[in-house]
Parts: structure tokens; C-alpha cells; sequence
């Protein structure tokens, strides 16, 4: 059994059933043990290593595991980044195991040597190379249990000499080794009772009551509601906690922000009671104004409270476990007028949408795409994110029931997210149907190229439903209206249009199906094609780039922004006020917003 062996079996031992990877010269020795340890560990081999680190992010939010990734020495280990940042701005637990240049040759700018302590030290909560094989079995140990611990990331090293030594499972018993264990159990954290009572007696003062959750309350959604229930107050959702409460609940208002919904942006503003419930929403401008609203958060990390809005008493503590000894202590509300304006602003606010998704638009609406998908979409579905447009209306317009799962890069934000996290969805629940929403951006930065992964793997899955919608206007849409909207400027067309290309007969070239939506009558019946598909999906969508994407309040500055830019000539000028002036006839009557 060489040092190899060792890591890929105290890895099983740990739990672990599949790694994300990309083979390289650096870890040929790790490479041949996963020939030796057979389907006990599944080696998923991607087209780059920046996706090897989203797919085992992913799979982390998705399954409450911890995600496992692989990339060789130098080059290999630096692609790695991107994804491990993601991970660690969501507080998401993923190992990465990187190679490194022997310890012969170490120090001396050897061939792919980099300093990957240097290179993983704001990354990671721990890092550390494994010099000898004795000391591979508590460096895997201490990362894995550390990741857990902390929901961080945490990275081992293993030089390629180490790789192919003989291994030492059980260190010798003297001075200066170490001998470690598999195994830990998450704690229950709960507040001390007198802070839960002070936290009750602020929240029962209360009148009108708003609720702020994140992923933090994803296990604790029957809890949030019975809260919300006694307090008779409304639940809005930062876009990683959008499946910790079902949208067909009438009081649950959506996600806030400028994706959000505007019942959500109202409900903020007019509370006089804010309890925020594992989140740590990072847009202060969205949340009530300091002094109009008294505070409760309930977050597991003391560095998370207080930080947005100045709350007044902070319950360190798990959301499940905490919401649950909260509960007795909260009086039943009698006063139904707060909820009964929520509610009636919800109503409203969705039939506005409605209208608004079924404005005629050159060539389609994307709202429409979006519109017509939520109604399709299986009770189980997995949904994943970019960073883009497409985001904005699947924040807006797709309502996640009881059951569904969704995710996307949040803290981080980064682009080309979306894909890899629907593989990685696949991977771990290869019986259920999963959508990835994304934008041409995307797909041309990334994603086209994993949609060779799928295809390598695809026939593996018992359910083959995995759909890839991309929102196909030549045009990286977000910061064409970001710089309208944020600083004036006009569109910029050098930067920002994007090279024509057939997203669905690129699908059909690798082996999977494509789909093209050309004109609104397509959609509806472009979405029931890629359900009923036998194979992998792509749903090319041609878009409206014109579509304002604007917050549900615009503010007089954002208005002025945007005039302004219009002004300077923007090349797409005609097109951004004819469809403004669509949107806004189309919505103008049902939703009346704040009272």
C-alpha cells in the first residue's frame, strides 16, 4: 500500500464516495491508487480544474456534505480558486487535495513548483503538506473534520515523492507523531435561555413583524413558518435561502434586493420588527432604515451577527434547534393587518408579473422563458444560478415548492457557476430533474466545454432530465444595465457584445439534445420537449436584451442614471425605451404597492 492508497482509503473512511478532478503529472501516484480502490471512490473527470472545485461546492450545498476536489501541482492547483472562493464566501465545506513537486526538489523553482501555502492561506481554514507518510493519516483527518467543523475549506498537499512511498497507517507509538481519528458530530448550539426570553419579549412588542431568511434556515423551514405564523408577520428570502421557505405560502414574499420582489422591498420598509434567520444578506440599503426597526438575528458564527443591520439582541445558535425553544416563548399575534397587507401585496405583485412576462419583446421576453419553466417544473427539481440576468428572473419569477432544491454562487457571485453545479446536483441525485439557468456569457466562458462532461457521463444517471436553459442575447445583459443603471454610462459595445453562436446545435454535435426557442410561441412547448427528452438538454433561448433590469423600487438617482446614459447614446437606446414603456403599461394597474 503506498501513501496513495492510504489517502484515497482514509477518505472513503471519512465518507467520501466521489471526488471532481483533473489528472496531471503531479499526482500520477494518487492517479494509479484510484485504478486500486475501485468504486469504492468515484473519480469524475472534468474539462477544467476551476469546475472540478464548483462541482464539489455544489455538491456541499446540495447534499450537506462536504465536497472533495483533485487538481495536480502548480497550474492545476492555482485553477483551483475560483470555486474554492465560492465556497468560502458561502460558508460551504470542501477538501482539496493538490499535488506538489517532490520533496527532493523543493526550494529550488523547480518545474510547476508553487508556494501552495502561500497560494490556499486566504482560501482555506487549513492547509497543510503532507511530508511523510505517517503523516498523511491526521492531515486528512484534521482537514476533513476541520471543513465540517467550521463549513470551510481546507486543502492537503501531498508532494509526488510522498505519493508513491509506502504507506503507515498506524504511526509508531513514540515522540513526535501524532495519531488521529475518523469521526465528528456536528453539536446542537443553542442561545442561553435568558437571551432567548429577551429575543421573545423584543419580537412580541413588535407590531408589524418581517423575517429575513438565508441558507442558514434551509432545515428549518417548518420552524420559520410556525414563527412567522405566531408573530403574524411576512417571510422574505436572500436569494441562497430562496428554498428554505415554499413560495406558495401567501405570506412569503420572495427574495429581497435588486432581484427581488417588490412586496419584499415594502415589507422592509414598513416593518418596525426585523428578525433575520441564518443570513448574512450582505445589501444594507435593502434592509430597514437603522433605527425604524428593532432587531433579532439567529446565526451558528458570532462573526455574522450585528454586521448588516445594528440588531439588538443576537441568539448564537443553530436556526432549527433555536426557532424551536423561541416558539414557546412568542404570544400569539391577534392583529391581522400587517399580513393582510403582505399577502394582498403578494397577489398583486404576481399578477403584475404575469403581465409582465407576456410583453411582446424582440424576439422573446425572458421573463416569458422563466414564466412558462415555473410551471413545468417537476415537485423535486434541483435548480441552479449564474451570475447574470438569467438569475434575475429565476429570483423573480420561479416559485420553489416544498421539496425543490436551489442554489447558485452567492458571496462570490462569479460567473459560469451554473452548469457545474447542475452536474454536480446530477451526480448526487441522478434520479431527479435538474435545470441549470444561465446566460450566453456563461456558456461561452465555460460552459460549453462541460457540456462535454455530460456527455461522457450522462448514461450513468436513471434519470437522464437535466436541462441547461441558456438566455441568448449576444450580450453580457447584467453589466451592459449595471453601467446604465449604477453610473450613467452608456452601453458599452466592445466589451459587451458577445460572438453569435447556436447553443443547441452545439448540443446536438456533442450527443445531447437541442432545443431552440426563436419566437414566444416556442417556449411552452420548447420546455415540454426538453421534460419529455431521452437525453441531456440544452434550451437555447433567443432574448429580448432590452428587458429592463431594473430593482422593484427604482430610485431617483437609478432613474437619473439611466436617462443619462439613454442620453449619451446608448447604442440600444430605442429598444431599452420601448420595452420600459411595455413593461411599465403592463404592470401599472394591479400592483399598488406602498400604502
Amino acid at each position: 500500500m503506498t501513501a496513495s492508497d492510504f489517502l484515497l482509503e482514509r477518505l472513503v473512511e471519512w465518507g467520501f464516495y466521489r471526488v471532481y478532478g483533473y489528472p496531471g503529472d503531479g499526482i500520477n501516484g494518487i492517479m494509479a491508487a484510484f485504478e486500486r480502490i475501485g468504486d469504492k471512490l468515484q473519480f469524475i473527470q472534468v474539462r477544467h480544474e476551476e469546475m472540478a472545485a464548483f462541482m464539489a461546492c455544489a455538491h456541499a450545498k446540495y447534499t450537506g456534505d462536504v465536497g472533495l476536489c483533485l487538481a495536480t501541482s502548480g497550474p492545476g492547483a492555482v485553477h483551483l480558486l475560483n470555486g474554492l472562493y465560492d465556497a468560502k464566501m458561502d460558508h460551504t465545506p470542501v477538501v482539496a487535495i493538490v499535488g506538489q513537486a517532490a520533496t527532493t526538489a523543493m526550494g529550488s523553482s523547480y518545474q510547476q513548483e508553487v508556494d501552495l501555502h502561500v497560494l490556499f492561506q486566504d482560501v482555506t481554514e487549513y492547509v497543510y503538506t503532507v511530508s511523510s507518510p505517517a503523516a498523511m493519516r491526521h492531515i486528512v483527518d484534521r482537514a476533513v473534520r476541520t471543513a465540517k467543523a467550521y463549513r470551510a475549506v481546507t486543502c492537503v498537499i501531498v508532494p509526488k515523492d510522498v505519493q508513491e512511498k509506502k504507506a503507515v497507517a498506524q504511526p509508531p507509538r513514540k515522540h513526535n507523531y501524532a495519531h488521529s481519528s475518523v469521526g465528528y458530530v456536528r453539536p446542537v448550539v443553542m442561545p442561553a435561555e435568558h437571551d432567548l426570553r429577551r429575543a421573545a419579549d423584543l419580537l412580541n412588542d413588535g407590531e408589524r413583524v418581517a423575517i429575513l431568511v438565508g441558507q442558514g434556515a434551509l432545515d428549518a423551514t417548518e420552524e420559520v413558518l410556525a414563527v412567522a405564523e405566531r408573530l403574524r408577520g411576512g417571510v422574505a428570502k436572500a436569494l441562497l435561502g430562496k428554498a428554505a421557505v415554499p413560495d406558495d405560502v401567501p405570506f412569503v414574499t420572495g427574495t429581497l434586493g435588486l432581484l427581488g420582489t417588490g412586496p419584499s422591498s415594502d415589507m422592509m420598509n414598513g416593518c418596525d420588527t426585523l428578525l433575520m434567520v441564518g443570513t448574512c444578506y450582505p445589501y444594507s440599503e435593502f434592509l430597514p432604515k437603522e433605527g425604524q426597526a428593532r432587531g433579532v438575528q439567529i446565526d451558528i458564527d458570532a462573526r455574522n451577527v450585528g454586521l448588516r443591520y445594528p440588531t439588538e439582541v443576537n441568539l448564537i445558535g443553530d436556526s432549527r434547534a433555536t426557532l424551536t425553544a423561541l416558539l414557546p416563548l412568542l404570544e400569539q399575534k391577534s392583529d391581522g393587518a400587517w399580513r393582510e397587507r403582505i399577502e394582498k401585496q403578494m397577489t398583486d405583485w404576481r399578477r403584475a408579473e404575469e403581465k409582465r412576462c407576456h410583453v411582446s419583446a424582440d424576439p422573446i421576453n425572458p421573463q416569458l422563458v422563466f414564466w412558462e419553466l415555473n410551471e413545468r417544473l417537476p415537485s423535486d427539481a434541483i435548480l441552479s444560478g449564474d451570475a447574470g440576468t438569467a438569475t434575475n428572473w429565476f429570483a423573480r419569477n420561479i416559485q420553489v415548492r416544498r421539496g425543490m432544491k436551489c442554489s447558485l454562487s452567492g458571496g462570490l457571485a462569479t460567473m459560469g457557476s451554473a452548469v457545474p453545479y447542475a452536474i454536480a446536483a446530477k451526480f448526487a441525485f441522478p434520479h431527479r430533474a435538474v435545470v441549470a439557468c444561465t446566460g450566453d456569457g456563461a456558456m461561452q466562458m465555460n460552459g460549453n466545454a462541460e457540456l462535454l462532461t455530460v456527455a461522457k457521463y450522462w448514461r450513468r444517471w436513471h434519470d437522464p432530465r437535466l436541462v441547461f436553459l441558456v438566455l441568448n442575447n449576444t450580450d453580457l445583459n447584467q453589466v451592459s444595465w449595471e453601467m446604465r443603471v449604477e453610473g450613467g454610462y452608456p452601453k458599452y459595445d466592445p466589451s459587451q457584445v458577445l460572438p453569435r453562436f447556436n447553443y443547441a446545435q452545439y448540443a446536438e454535435s456533442v450527443g445531447l439534445h437541442g432545443i431552440r426557442m426563436e419566437r414566444p410561441e416556442d417556449v411552452g412547448p420548447g420546455w415540454d420537449a426538453a421534460f419529455a427528452s431521452d437525453r441531456p438538454v440544452v434550451v437555447d433561448a433567443l432574448v429580448d436584451p432590452n428587458i429592463s433590469q431594473l430593482p422593484p423600487h427604482i430610485s431617483f438617482e437609478q432613474a437619473h442614471n439611466l436617462f443619462s446614459a439613454l442620453a449619451k447614446g446608448d447604442p440600444d437606446e430605442s429598444g431599452v425605451i420601448a420595452e420600459s414603456i411595455k413593461s411599465l403599461l403592463a404592470s401599472f394597474t394591479p400592483y399598488a404597492g406602498r400604502h
